[in-house]
Parts: structure tokens; sequence; C-alpha cells
């Protein structure tokens, strides 16, 4: 008999009750019926399958009569009903779509197997915690370790594709052959790299994406085998396709097309020179090897490196990083940020949430006292509790999820293009099950556990309680539920404004240059044609000559690479006479500057301000003296205390007199110090050598709206050239309103999620006083009888409405602060205790509490005394 009542726990204690002994009876008789071993056990397996069908079909059929009677309760009262179902949507929604950009980033594993072993490989030096490789060092460094299985390298590669039309540049990845077995990832059609097609001088191999494959080729397995017209800035060899790869393969960035191999002379200085890092490694650990084992045995490498090559690799290191976490910290933060704020309104959802199913609980004491005294159990009671706040939590969760759904999108500006993943995030099977459990979740902790505080024991005093049920213990979980909602509302605001006051603060940066009414765009200039620097030239006069007689425009000139464009590197040393640091083309932090060559009015196109001496001009060919114009921060650093002009200096290879100054320009971005830079004469170089920095972006200031002006500099450049692919058309405005893009993005979804927080709990207060009130109305009668004035009724609810802002405003200024410093990295030099942030937040939320207590403060005034001692 003790197996058959564990059975019967399976069915509701409502039905045991009323049917247990008779149950029990009848087993008996049958198990004393039942002789013998086999028949024993048929009469077990009958009984537990006969017990488990009826008890699921009684749990049905009792679910069946609590949503039925749950539906005709909320009918009645639609508007609690809507209320809690979009409140619950909001906390749902905001999570939800914070949670699947945040999983995307940061918590899901990258596309390749065993993808914790992937790691990327840096070099480190002075002032610079990550530099690519040189070629050199790669050797060395993979050939001297045993800590991998394998090691690749790859670099950002584009080609121009050929066809009938027009000319068209795509993106894609110059990699070692051994880069993507390293990977771990196969074609679906054809194969991969191997040893030979990187060999120099074998013929042009290359791998598609599966985007290219098939807007281009419209998914033609035949593809493979096939000669491409394609050229390459270093290479105009045609290319055979032999692999495709799939969908889901993005790699290194989201938007590359196409991989090709990496191939350079063993003499050329790609190959040779150990200053020259502009390779990015990838290796895969051993099994059984730690990532601290194998970042020990770099370290070790890396000094034998140094000792071996102590004029190159002077105070060089080798750091590695986990593939999965290279995101950068600005990033992290981000969506920290945004996780963090997403977290915050779902608890001023759920606390609202609470709030709402304990009122209406403490207004249906007298209902659940009564069903009671006439035999329902206590577990009876809670069932149909459970019920009706679980379907108020799913209604709400599934509108939440649609919430998710249409916002996720706006988010996508929040993941860092460097991912080697699809470019944005959507709410799949892991984000819909997170929706699910925290849908769950909310509904049970935030609306049964109120619920339950409040009418878990009704009893008969609950027939006997009017008016006056709502004090004591009760009234006070209410305030603190309340009190939450006002600390993270005021947490909220204050990061949010922390985000909007640094946010105003970098669009205040003076990036160096005006970008207002200028046109930019990159030529490419292939190099087999444009090698010599006569034919370059002839170009740059032709087109610069026909664009500046353009009507509305009033300068152009052409440049390596614009500031704050997708290229912001390209750094060299510094060798000035008498300066230690920077003697025999040692490079460290302090004695590199950036290398940019330029045709003459490439100043004036920028306004880029000349402090000092001449701007490049036409006889700066290579029959004169190499001149420069250098930038304030380079005269800061060599020539602090003298007049610059005239003095020499080594740089890219040349001995170069200084004729200008110039100003700083942030070439790395509004939030990064750039190195001092050094501008060269387009003239004042030899044929076929730097030529990745030959002038190819072109900057045109005009009069009139830049966008105008488009298609006839495009025409302009298609007669000088027909055959040059045209990219990168844009406005300088845009590019440096992309810089601030992402920031913009966070602080609209910050400061959306704000705003949400503080209707929420200006809601929260406004209820809260709102039953207080109610619920003292007859004491506000007495008081009103026995003399009490308006005011002293007024002062009685403001009092009650100040503790609770001051009981929520100051913790919550502290856990802003400590949330402020946790992000500093963000701030951009604004404080964490930012006055004007801080006194803005206060004044809101004082403003919040004062419209959450107006309704209820005139219901107070409103009060009849006679009425309310009439009331009960």
């Amino acid at each position: 008999m003790r197996i058959y009542k564990l059975l019967m726990r399976f069915y509701p204690a409502s039905f045991r009750n009323e049917y247990g002994e008779e149950m029990r009876a009848l087993f008996v008789r049958r198990r004393r019926d039942a002789t013998g071993p086999l028949s024993a056990a048929l009469l077990w397996f009958q009984t537990i399958a006969e017990v488990l069908g009826n008890a699921a079909l009684v749990h049905l059929d009792i679910l069946r009569q609590d949503l039925a009677y749950t539906a005709r309760l909320l009918r009645r009262t639609p508007g609690f009903a809507v209320t809690a179902v979009l409140i619950v949507a909001l906390g749902i929604g905001a999570t939800t779509a914070a949670f699947s950009v945040t999983d995307f980033v940061l918590i899901r594993p990258l596309p390749f197997p065993d993808a914790d072993r992937l790691v990327k490989i840096w070099e480190t030096t002075p002032g610079y915690a990550r530099m690519e490789l040189s070629a050199p060092n790669y050797r060395d460094w993979k050939a001297a370790a045993t800590s991998f299985e394998s090691m690749g390298t790859y670099h950002s590669e584009a080609v121009t594709i050929m066809n009938a039309g027009e000319p068209r540049r795509f993106l894609g990845s110059s990699v070692s052959a051994d880069l993507l077995p390293t990977l771990g990832v196969t074609p679906i059609i054809g194969r991969l790299f191997n040893g030979d097609d990187d060999r120099e001088g074998a013929p042009g191999t290359m791998i598609l994406s599966y985007r290219l494959w098939q807007t281009e080729f419209g998914g033609d397995p035949t593809v493979i085998g096939r000669n491409l017209v394609a050229q390459v800035d270093f290479d105009d060899t045609p290319y055979t396709v032999i692999g495709v790869m799939p969908r889901e393969f993005h790699f290194p960035k989201s938007d590359v097309l196409f991989w090709i191999t990496t191939r350079f002379g063993e003499g050329a200085y790609q190959a040779q020179e150990r200053t020259n890092n502009w390779l990015e490694a990838v290796g895969r650990i051993r099994r059984g090897t730690t990532l601290s084992q194998a970042r020990a045995e770099m370290d070790v490498i890396a000094a034998q490196s140094r000792q071996q090559y102590p004029k190159e690799n002077k105070d060089t290191g080798a750091t590695l990083v986990e593939l999965g976490t290279e995101v950068s910290e600005r990033s992290r933060l981000l969506l920290l940020a945004l996780s963090g704020a997403a977290a915050c309104v779902l608890l001023i959802a759920c606390a609202n949430l609470a709030n709402l199913l304990l009122a209406r609980a403490l207004a249906r004491r007298r209902e659940l006292a009564v069903r009671t005294a006439i035999g329902a159990g206590r577990e009876r009671l809670v069932r149909q509790l459970m019920t009706e706040s679980l379907l108020l939590a799913s209604v709400g969760g599934a509108l939440g999820i649609a919430v998710a759904v249409a916002s996720v999108p706006l988010l996508a500006r929040l993941v860092p293009a460097t991912l080697p993943i699809a470019a944005s995030p959507s709410v799949d099977v892991r984000v819909l099950l997170f929706a699910v459990a925290l849908t769950a979740l909310t509904g049970i902790a935030f609306g049964l556990a109120p619920v339950l505080r409040a009418g878990a024991s009704p009893d008969l005093d609950g027939l006997r309680e009017g008016s006056r049920t709502g004090g004591g213990q009760k009234e006070r979980l209410r305030s603190a539920l309340v009190v939450a909602e006002i600390v993270a509302s005021v947490v909220l605001l204050v990061t949010a404004g922390l985000l909007i006051r640094a946010l105003l603060a970098i669009q205040a940066i003076d990036p160096g240059f005006k970008p207002d009414g200028v046109l930019t765009m990159r030529t490419e200039l292939p190099m087999p044609e444009y090698r010599a620097v006569v034919t370059r030239e002839a170009f740059y006069s032709r087109v610069l000559q026909e664009v500046r007689a353009l009507p509305g425009v009033t300068s152009a000139g052409y440049v390596s690479f614009l500031p704050i464009s997708s290229f912001r590197g390209g750094i060299f040393p510094v060798s000035v006479k008498g300066d230690a640091e920077a003697a025999n083309d040692i490079r460290t932090a302090n004695n590199v500057a950036a290398l940019r060559y330029v045709t003459p009015g490439y100043f004036d196109t920028m306004a880029i301000p000349l402090k000092r001496g001449r701007d490049i001009g036409e006889a700066d060919n290579r029959d004169r003296q190499f001149v420069a114009v250098v930038s304030e921060s380079f005269v800061k650093r060599y020539w602090p205390n003298e007049d610059p002009i005239g003095h020499h200096f080594a740089f890219a290879f040349a001995d170069r007199e200084v004729v200008g100054v110039a100003g700083d320009v942030r070439f790395r971005g509004l939030e990064r110090q750039s190195e001092p830079q050094v501008y060269l004469s387009s003239k004042q170089v030899a044929d076929g050598a730097i030529t990745f920095y030959a002038p190819k972006s072109l900057a045109i200031r005009t009069t009139v709206p830049p966008a105008r002006l488009a298609s006839t500099v495009r025409a302009v450049i298609r007669r000088t050239d027909p055959k040059l692919p045209i990219t990168e058309v844009q406005t300088l405005s845009e590019m440096v309103d992309l810089e601030t893009a992402s920031r913009s993005v966070q602080v609209r979804v910050l400061s959306a999620f704000a705003l949400i927080a503080f209707v929420l709990a200006g809601i929260g207060i406004h209820g809260l006083l709102s039953f207080a009130v109610s619920q003292r109305t007859q004491e506000i009668g007495v008081r009103m009888a026995l003399g009490a004035q308006s005011s002293d009724i007024l002062g009685m609810v403001l009092r009650r409405c100040l503790l609770l802002a001051l009981a929520g405003v100051i913790p919550g200024m502290a856990l802003a602060y400590a949330a402020g410093r946790s992000m500093e990295a963000l701030l951009a030099g604004v404080k964490p205790a930012d006055a004007p942030t801080i006194l803005a937040a206060v004044g809101l939320s004082a403003l919040m509490t004062v419209v959450g207590s107006v309704t209820p403060t005139l219901r107070a005034l409103r009060v009849d005394p006679i009425t309310a001692l009439r009331a009960e």
C-alpha cells in the first residue's frame, strides 16, 4: 500500500481527498484477488498505467477549469490584464533583445571545430599591446613552436573583376595555405589550398564565399576550374576557382567574399623586413596543451628572437588571445552595459507586475476566504493563482518575443564588424529558450510569490476584512518593490546620461579637418599598369584638372588613405640625428610616424591648417631634395623648442627635409590618439616602391551638396581610365558620423530603456500611493472628521512619497556610480560622478515622484469624511 499511496500523489490533493479512500479500497480488493507473481506484476503494471493516465487527465481538466475561470476574471478587469501583459512584454522584450545580441557576440562559440583551441598570435612592442606579425618573425616562431598543431596567416585583400560592364571591387582575404585547415573548415565543393598554391610563381587560385558564389555565379557547381579575369594590386595573374566555402563560414570578417593565397618573392621587402608588421596569425593549440603553456612557450621563443635580432626585434614580445574573445574592450563594455540596462528594465517590470498581482490578491482576499470556507483546499487556490500569473506572463512573454524580433535588427550596429560570424543576430532557438525560461521565471517568482504572501492562508478573518487589509508587512513588501524600481531607474538614468555626455564630448572633438562639404572616393590603381610614378602622376593630373574645373569645386587632392577610413595604420620608423631611441630604424612607440603620400591641394581640400612653412608643391619631384610636411606632434617629439623648417630626418627609405608643419589629424579615430604624421610628395618615390601607399583616395571640397557631384566625378575617372573600379563613394561627414554610429545606437537604446524605466517607476509610485490612499480612506475620513486640515492630509501623502524617493535615489546613485566606474573606458573622459548628469538624474527622479503622486494626492484631498465613515 505504501507504493500505491506514493502513486496517488500524482493526483491533485482535492481529487485525493474526495476519491482517495475509495480508490485505495478498490486497489486492496484487486490486490487480494491477484494470485501468483505474474498476476501481481500485471496488476501493478495496469495500476501504474491507469494512475499516470488518469492523473494527467485530471490535471488537464483542472487546468481547463482554471483557464476558463482566469479568462472570466480577466475579461471583467481588462485594464488590469492589459497593463500586466504590457509590463511583462516590455521586460521580456528588452531582455530578450539584449540577450540575443550579447549571446551572438560574447557567449556563442565561434562556428569552428574545437574553437576553444584557436588563438590569435600577436607581436607586442612598447606602446602597442597588439601588433601584426612580420613575415620573418612568423616563419621563425612557427618553426620553433611545439604547442600548436598548425598555424596560418591572413591579411586583407581586394580584387578587381573585369566583366563586360563596369569593373567591380570585391573585398576578400589573402591567406597562407595552412590557415583554413587550421580553422578546421572544408569547402562544400572543390578543395582547399595546398602547399603548391602559395608557392611563388604558381598559378593563381581562389576560393569563393557562398554569397559570392550565389550572387555572381548563380550557385553553379561547374564554377570549379573556371578562370576569372581578376586583378590584385600586386598580381595580375588570372585566378582559377578551386572551391566554395559553406554558407555559415565568414573569416576573418563577415564581409569577406573570397580567399586567395599569400605569395611574395623571398627577396621582397614584405618577406624579409622584420619591422614590417602586416600579417595576422591564427594557431590551433595541441590537445593536452593549455593556453598558459602555449603562452609560456611563445614568451621563450620571442626572447630567443630578441637575442638573435637585437636591432630589429628590440623589446618585441609575443602574446596569445583566444580567437573567441577577439572583441575590443569597448564593444564588450557596450554589450555588457546594454545587458545591464535590459536587466534593470526587467527588474522594474517584474516589480510592477508583483505589485499589481499583490494588490489584486489583497483585493480578492474576501473571495479567497469564502472559497476556503466552502471547502477549497490551499493547493487548489495556489493552482488557480499560479494559473493566473503564468497566463499573464505567457501572453506578455509571447508579445515580448515579438518585440524582441522587431528590435534585434535595430541593435545589429552593436555587433563588431571584425567578428568571423554572420553580420546580423537573430532570435533563434537559443534565444527563444532563454525567453521561455525568463517568462516562466517571471510568472512564478514575481507573480506567485507576492500573491502567496497575500493569500496563502486565507481564513475567516478574510470574511471580516474590508478596506483595511493592506497594511503592515504587505505594505512594506509593496514599498520595497517600488524602491527597487526607483533604484533601477536611477541607475539607468545616470548611465544613459553619462553615455550621452560621452557621445557629445566625442562629437565635439576636433578631428583636425573640416568634414562638411567634402566628397570622397577611392580609385584602385593596379600596379602592373601604374607601377611607374610618371603613369600615376599623369592619371592624378588629368583627374584633378577636370574635377577642379567642375562647378562648385573649390579644391581637390589625392592621398594614400583618408583619415578615419578603413585603413588607419601605416607606421614607419623615424630616425632623427641625435635621437637615441630612433637610431638604426629600431621601432618603438616613440619613434614611429604615420606615412601618407599626397598630391598638391590635399591640405586645402581637407582644411588641415598649415601652421608653418609650405604645402607639397608640383615641383617636388625626384630630381629635387625629398621633402616632407610633418604634423605638430612630430615637431613636439623631435624639435620641441626649435624651428623645424629645414631639419632633416630619415623616413621611408630616404632622407627628408621638413618644408611645412600641418595640424594634427586623428587618423585612427576620434577616440584614439594617432601617431605623428608625415606627408610626402606623391612624385618623390621610386618606381615600384611602397606602392601600397600610392595615393588612391580622392577628396573634393565643394560649395554644392557633395552627393550631386558623385556621378560627374565618376564620369571623369571613367574617361581617364575606364578599367579602374571606384569604391567607397561617400561624404567625409558620413565617415565621421560612422565613427560614432555604434555609440549613437547604444545611447538611443539606453535612453529608450531609461525612458521605459522612468515611466514604469512612475506607474509604480502612482500604483502604490493610490492603493495606500484607497486602503486608508476610512482613516483619512476619521482624521478629517476630528479636525485635520487638507494640508495635513497632503503632508501625509507627500511625506510617504518623499521617503520612497529618498529610499530609492540614495542607493541608486551609489550603484550608478559603481556602474560608471565599471564602464569608464566608454566615457571618453567624462567622470562617473559627473555633476550635470547626477543633477539631471535627481531632477528626473523628483519629477517622476511628483507625477506619480499627483492623482493619489488629489484623491486623498477629495475624501468626504461622512462617506468614508459610512464605508464599513
